[in-house]
């Protein structure tokens, strides 16, 4: 079994934590240790170091070098810039081929994840693992615990084996009401954005539903082979289909299950996330630094300064040593707008 580790996204809902020198992945948000080493702390007890490959930017190659110095410099795989989850685990299988048979087991995790039951977690992969054998393309389901709009679904169909299902559909991310009726019903999970296969099963559904990118990787992998992989390849990279995995393969391919997990699972995709797994005091605010506060409750502080609050709830108040952010918990996903505004007025010194 090898890891593929995705780390090449930008965190823009963590704004003004996460900078393009310094992206979610990078931060400290769930301990002491970043999110990035962390994820790489769960595989350990599964595989070796030398089993886990990162994908990865060339702008954050050097962050990756810093948080992980024990991971072999050949295990980071580089992508020219960053485009979606399809192409970097394209990139990604042309770069491991030569490396594996074809029958090896590929894990395909992010790197920003909170998991709080590794145990757990593991025994997933170990099941993925076993399933892989016949094809199948897998991914992973969380269970879910509350009617979540901020996740696509995944719908589970027919039994294949124990705790393992055919995917019937995917969904995207549903209104209020149809995430109820998916609770009822019981057979709704929330897309992890994991995966399982074998590195044979990965490449053919490439070749059949995005063979775009199968060509130009097999184009890459010949650069690679003559010319060394530190070789320029941005401009075949740039005519890659910028798709997620999800859309690009998951929903068409044929063979494809689902394995439920309770892990203790949060994708931590903004501030608001952060707080509901973070410990809150009696009053239900949570806070990095001392607070005081007056009739205010559900406040999230992230801040190096005493913090008083006075009437305020449900505010993520987030503060960096050039800029704070003030927004109602329920809005924290639009975050990433104002970081599109930021770049349209070409204010990189806050980018």
């Amino acid at each position: 079994m090898i890891a593929l580790i995705m780390a090449g996204g930008s965190g823009t809902r963590f704004w003004p934590q996460s900078r393009k020198d310094h992206p979610k992945q990078f931060l400290q948000v769930a301990g002491s240790r970043s999110m990035i080493q962390l994820t790489v702390d769960r595989l350990l007890p599964l595989m070796p170091m030398k089993n886990i490959y990162i994908v990865t930017a060339a702008d954050q190659v050097a962050l990756v070098i810093e948080h992980l110095p024990t991971l072999p410099e050949e295990n980071i795989i580089i992508e020219p810039f960053g485009m979606n989850t399809a192409p970097c685990i394209a990139l990604s299988l042309e770069y491991l081929r030569p490396l594996y048979s074809a029958d090896t087991t590929m894990i395909v995790l992010p790197a920003d994840h909170v998991i709080k039951d590794t145990n757990a977690f593991l025994d997933s992969l170990r099941k993925a693992q076993q399933t892989s054998r016949s094809g199948a393309l897998i991914t992973f389901g969380i269970v879910p615990d509350h009617p979540a709009t901020g996740y696509g679904y995944i719908e589970a169909g027919t039994k294949v084996e124990p705790g393992i299902f055919k995917v019937q559909r995917f969904k995207e991310k549903p209104d209020l009401r149809t995430a109820t009726s998916f609770l009822k019903q019981g057979s709704f999970y929330w897309n992890s954005g994991m995966f399982c296969w074998s590195l044979a099963a990965i490449s053919r559904a490439f070749e059949t539903h995005l063979p775009q990118a199968a060509e130009l990787c097999t184009k890459i992998g010949k650069i690679w082979q003559e010319q060394g992989v530190s070789t320029d390849i941005s401009e075949l990279y740039r005519q890659m289909p910028r798709l997620p995995i999800d859309i690009g393969i998951m929903e068409k391919a044929e063979q494809r299950y689902v394995i439920p997990v309770n892990i203790g699972w949060s994708d931590v995709g903004s501030f608001k996330a952060l707080a509901e797994i973070s410990p809150a005091d009696a009053d239900g605010n949570v806070s990095n630094s001392e607070i005081m506060t007056i009739d205010s409750t559900g406040n999230f502080v992230q801040s190096g300064k005493f913090t008083a609050l006075i009437g305020v709830e449900n505010l993520c108040i987030i503060e960096t040593a050039d800029a704070i952010l003030v927004c109602p918990k329920e809005r924290a996903e639009e975050v990433k707008n104002i970081v599109e505004r930021l770049s349209k007025a070409q204010r990189d010194d806050l980018l």
